[in-house]
């Protein structure tokens, strides 16, 4: 199992400066009263072994798809489920 994650790590890692799409575990989560899906999408700042940080990061929301979040924000990278570098963070999509 720690050989799958150390790749997983190293993969991660490869897409530093990169804008990547990622999708996590929870089914939505609420942040500071506005509930959306776990859809985020940003450029790949800082890679460690327990996170992925991305700066600047949009958050895809229902009614707000390009809310640019104020801060870096750190995903723990067992709460990934998915992503993909092959989506523009410009892309628009449905989220419903």
């Amino acid at each position: 199992m720690a050989h799958k994650d150390d790749d997983f790590f190293r993969e991660l890692k490869k897409l530093e400066g990169e804008q990547l799409l990622v999708i996590t575990r929870a089914v939505q989560l609420d942040l500071l009263g506005q509930v959306f899906r776990p859809v985020f999408c940003g450029t790949v700042s800082e890679v460690q072994k327990g996170h992925i940080t991305l700066s600047p990061v949009i958050i895809k929301m229902v009614n707000a798809p390009f809310y640019k979040f104020p801060i870096p924000l750190s995903i723990p990278l067992e709460q990934i489920v998915s992503f993909s570098k092959e989506v523009p963070c410009d892309a628009v999509f449905p989220l419903a």
